[in-house]
């Protein structure tokens, strides 16, 4: 498939799935800028314990 027959594809979409495939892309994109500050040594990272005691103290 090429790169014109993929965007004629999604154009077809109704609006709602349109608008879902670009959530899940910018979610992706967190993801990867996340992992790129983790393999950089720039991120501040915690442990699941804490951040979910963290969570829980917003409540």
């Amino acid at each position: 498939m090429t790169a014109d027959e993929l965007v004629r594809e999604v154009l077809a979409l109704d609006a709602k799935a349109r608008a879902s495939m670009a959530h899940e892309q910018l979610w992706i994109e967190e993801a990867q800028r996340r992992s790129a500050e983790i393999d950089a040594g720039t991120a501040v990272t915690v442990s699941a314990d804490e951040a979910l005691a963290r969570a829980r103290a917003r409540r």
